[in-house]
């Protein structure tokens, strides 16, 4: 008896439980959805947008920002596609496999993007890189487009759920990493030398996802072996600038402390060395800008300075006779 009659209690007081009011409700989603968007998930900000549509059909602020980040992605992905379109057109078909991934980050279902990435071929990681399809860039797997993980040798029966929010479930220890199919695919491009146009598609992405860690991981990589790799094959400026951005990411990052001086000096030698040449050769101008390239970088070169301001000389004094 004593057992049914606090039951009975419970039922009663859980009866008169206020129930969560529309507004009560729509106030976390739509911090939800802004967050996302800021962080540049912008295809999960869509779907929080449709959440609070739901719980609230008739909220204008939910409705006008639902229009706005749909019309802002289908704007992207246009722009993606055509320039994928592009990329395979100019024979570049990773550039288009990238660019391809990330039309299908931000829309899943679209089958233009699908058939265009079927065409180029499997999305094969690098080796120790297992593709885990999830939470990173939402990607679900799309029939007849396969996301194959080393080792594996067809795609998964089922995407794995991936809930949101506090209800989402913490990777075990055991299991492999999550890893973006796109980041994978722009390491395995700086893993080729191919230092451009990796780091042309990592600045793309990171100006979408400013607080990706990742990104900004591999980003840092790629200065560090471009500027490393320039300074093997003597391309002096090339390191110079590499290192020099990959200095003001991060001054300490590995042996760049090291590797920055060595290129600046080397940079700095070489524009004395080809002012000298072209001042033999009496190309003055040419000369002087060398060697004006060389005080910007090092106010103190005794011997730079003393050579423009006798080149400087030179030409005033040829203009003041043509003058006559």
């Amino acid at each position: 008896m004593r057992a049914a009659a606090a039951l009975g209690a419970a039922l009663v007081l859980a009866a008169c439980a206020p129930v969560p009011s529309r507004p009560d409700l729509l106030g976390p989603s739509h911090a939800r959805a802004k967050r996302l968007e800021a962080d540049g998930q912008l295809r999960p900000a869509l779907l929080e947008w449709k959440v609070a549509r739901a719980i609230d059909p008739n909220d204008a602020e939910t409705r006008a920002n639902e229009a706005r980040l749909a019309a802002r992605i289908e704007g992207l992905v246009a722009a993606r596609v055509t320039e994928a379109r592009g990329a395979l057109q100019r024979g570049a078909p990773l550039q288009a496999r990238r660019l391809l991934l990330s039309v299908l980050a931000l829309d899943p279902t679209n089958t233009t993007a699908a058939e265009l990435l079927r065409g180029i071929g499997d999305v094969d990681l690098p080796p120790g890189k297992p593709l885990v399809v999830g939470a990173l860039l939402r990607i679900p797997e799309i029939p007849g487009v396969p996301f194959y993980a080393p080792g594996r040798k067809s795609p998964p029966a089922a995407t794995p759920s991936m809930p949101r929010g506090p209800d989402r479930a913490v990777p075990s220890p055991d299991e492999p990493p999550e890893v973006n199919p796109l980041l994978a695919d722009l390491r395995d491009a700086v893993d080729r030398k191919e230092f451009t146009s990796a780091l042309a598609d990592i600045d793309r992405y990171l100006a979408e996802n400013p607080r990706d860690r990742e990104a900004t991981e591999l980003k840092k990589l790629a200065l560090y072996r471009q500027g490393q790799a320039a300074l093997e094959e003597k391309k002096y400026d090339d390191s110079y600038r590499a290192l020099t951005q990959l200095a003001k990411i991060q001054p300490d990052y590995q042996d760049v402390a090291r590797l920055l001086p060595e290129a600046r000096q080397q940079v700095i030698d070489r524009h004395y060395q080809e002012g000298i040449r072209l001042f033999r050769e009496e190309k003055l101008p040419e000369a002087i800008a060398e060697w004006k390239t060389v005080l910007e970088m090092d106010p103190q070169n005794v011997n730079a300075r003393r050579n423009l301001e006798q080149a400087e000389r030179l030409v005033k004094g040829l203009e003041q006779r043509k003058s006559r």
